[in-house]
């Protein structure tokens, strides 16, 4: 390929022998040297004929040119991101996820919650033993403690995941600001709209686990009153 400032000294050459051409002093239209015949106004239109020719090559080097320089932007554009911290997120998810299905005794299940409520939480009856109202607080009170040590574990892998989750930040945003091209930069705000979501999610699973601990324990202490209550009646004899 012609470099572009070989193309400018051939056009500079071209263009003073074009200039220069009109200032031969004037010749017979057809003046013999030599036994060869030399026509000036040949000569000068055969050089402007070069002239365009040459400026039409440099137009088309030129478009050549522009079009490679676009299709390696386009190249850029296309490249994807070398960088990826889907598997750091799952990780996160997979860690929050298994602690809220390893729920102590009554666990995220409507089934099972349906089931404790029926025979432990509806309070004491006539009809319950003073032994089954003890051994009912006991599992009560034993719930209330696995309910909010599953919390404790959930915020302290909640906090956990804080130092993976900053030093992910940091890579992406990093990877964003030396992007490329634009396949790269959306990339990349993706995966931070992916670790923002990862967040999202541990903030979630860390309310869930406090709200099950805070209504088991209201639910032990309504039971509480309710047991107290039919115990005060009996010690009266009322019914």
């Amino acid at each position: 390929m012609i470099r572009i400032p070989l193309r400018r000294a051939i056009m500079a050459g071209v263009l003073a022998i074009v200039a220069v051409a009109p200032m031969i002093a004037p010749m017979p239209a057809y003046a013999q040297f030599g036994g060869i015949v030399y026509d000036p106004t040949n000569y000068a239109q055969n050089v402007l004929t070069a002239a365009r020719s040459l400026q039409q090559i440099n137009n088309q080097i030129q478009q050549i040119e522009q079009q490679a320089t676009s299709l390696v932007n386009q190249a850029k554009n296309l490249a994807g991101l070398p960088l990826s911290t889907l598997s750091t997120l799952q990780k996160q998810i997979d860690r929050t996820r298994q602690l809220l299905q390893q729920a102590q005794r009554i666990a995220y299940s409507v089934a099972e919650i349906d089931d404790a409520f029926t025979k432990r939480y509806n309070g004491a009856t006539a009809s319950t033993s003073t032994a089954q109202m003890v051994a009912n607080a006991q599992e009560s009170w034993k719930t209330s403690v696995a309910a909010f040590q599953d919390t404790l574990r959930v915020q302290a892998t909640v906090v956990g995941n804080l130092d993976d989750t900053r030093s992910s930040v940091s890579s992406l945003v990093s990877a964003s600001q030396s992007a490329s091209g634009a396949l790269q930069a959306a990339q990349a705000g993706n995966q931070l709209l992916a670790l923002q979501s990862q967040q999202i999610a541990d903030l979630t699973a860390l309310l869930a686990s406090q709200s099950r601990a805070q209504a088991l324990e209201a639910t032990r202490q309504t039971q509480i009153e309710a047991d107290a209550k039919e115990r005060f009646n009996r010690f009266f004899g009322r019914k």
